[in-house]
C-alpha cells in the first residue's frame, strides 16, 4: 500500500471519529483543518512562542530533549527515549520491536510536531489508527513533513481545540497528552476532554509540570507564572486527584524535579445483575 493511499485511509477514518463532521474536510496542509481562519483569543506567551515559526525548527532536536530531560532530572531521569517506551507501556501499546501490536485508536493532544505521535504509531499495529491535533499550524506543519517521510502506518494530524476535543464520545483506547496540560487556559476543562472521548476501559497518561515540594516559594512563582506566561505549575497531588476525582482508577505517578508523569484507566459502567 502507497503512502498516500495510507493517508488517505487514516484521513477519512478520523473524520468519522468526529462529532461533527465538516461538510467540505480541509485536509489542503495535509492535516485536517477543523479551526480555519477563525478569529481566537489571544494567545499567552507560552502558546504563542509554540505558534510561532522558529520553535518549531528546533523543538524536536534542542528544545524538547534538552528542556525536558533536565526538568526530568537527567541523566539521572529518563531521557526521550525512555520516556516515550513508558508512555507506550503504560497506554497498553507495544514496543516497536514487539512483533504483535494492537489495533488501538490512540489520541495524541497537542501533538506539536509530532514527536511523541510517531513514537506511540510505532507501538500500534496494522488497523490501528494514531490521531495528532494541535491548534499551531506551523507544528503541525512540521508534523506532516515527517510523517510524510516517517514511514509510519496510520496516521493522521488535525488542527482543532485541545480543550473542546472534535471527537465523538468514548472513540479512543488511548489518550497522551506530554507537555501541553500546563499551557491550556483551562487545563482542567481539556481534562474533562480527554476522559470524555476514551473508552470505558481506555487509558489516559499525561507528562505535566511539578511544583517542587520543598520549595518555599514555589507557589507563589507558579502563580506569577500562570498570570505573566501563561504557565501552570501543578503539585504532587494536583493531576491525580483530577483523575480520580473523574472516575479513573490504577492511577499511577512518576514524580521528577519539574515534571510529573501521570496516567490511568477510565473504569467500564458498572453491570446491573
Amino acid at each position: 500500500m502507497s503512502p498516500s493511499r495510507v493517508r488517505v485511509s487514516a484521513l477519512d477514518r478520523t473524520i468519522g471519529l468526529l462529532k461533527e463532521p465538516p461538510a467540505s474536510p480541509d485536509a489542503s496542509a495535509g492535516y485536517l483543518d477543523l479551526l480555519g481562519p477563525a478569529a481566537e483569543p489571544p494567545p499567552s506567551l507560552a502558546q504563542s512562542m509554540m505558534r510561532s515559526t522558529f520553535l518549531p525548527r528546533i523543538y524536536e532536536r534542542v528544545w524538547r530533549p534538552v528542556g525536558f530531560n533536565l526538568a526530568k532530572g537527567w541523566p539521572l531521569g529518563p531521557d526521550t527515549a525512555a520516556e516515550q517506551a513508558t508512555a507506550r507501556d503504560w497506554l497498553g501499546l507495544a514496543q516497536p520491536a514487539d512483533t504483535a501490536k494492537p489495533s488501538a485508536t490512540v489520541l495524541d493532544v497537542a501533538c506539536g510536531p509530532g514527536n511523541v505521535t510517531r513514537a506511540l504509531a510505532a507501538g500500534v499495529g496494522e488497523g490501528g489508527l494514531v490521531v495528532g491535533l494541535d491548534a499551531s499550524e506551523t507544528m503541525l506543519a512540521r508534523a506532516v513533513a515527517a510523517r510524510n517521510g516517517s514511514g509510519d502506518g496510520e496516521v493522521c494530524y488535525v488542527r482543532g481545540n485541545a480543550v473542546d476535543l472534535p471527537f465523538r464520545d468514548g472513540t479512543f483506547d488511548a489518550v497522551c497528552c506530554f507537555g501541553a496540560l500546563y499551557m491550556f487556559d483551562d487545563p482542567w476543562g481539556a481534562l474533562d476532554g480527554m476522559v470524555r472521548v476514551l473508552r470505558p476501559g481506555g487509558r489516559l497518561i499525561i507528562l505535566t509540570s511539578r511544583r517542587p515540594v520543598a520549595l518555599p516559594v514555589s507557589r507563589l512563582t507558579g502563580e506569577v507564572l500562570r498570570r505573566a506566561a501563561g504557565f501552570t505549575v501543578f503539585g504532587d497531588r494536583e493531576v491525580t486527584n483530577a483523575l480520580t476525582s473523574r472516575g479513573l482508577t490504577a492511577v499511577r505517578q512518576h514524580r521528577y524535579p519539574l515534571m510529573q508523569l501521570v496516567a490511568g484507566t477510565r473504569q467500564p459502567p458498572a453491570k446491573h445483575p
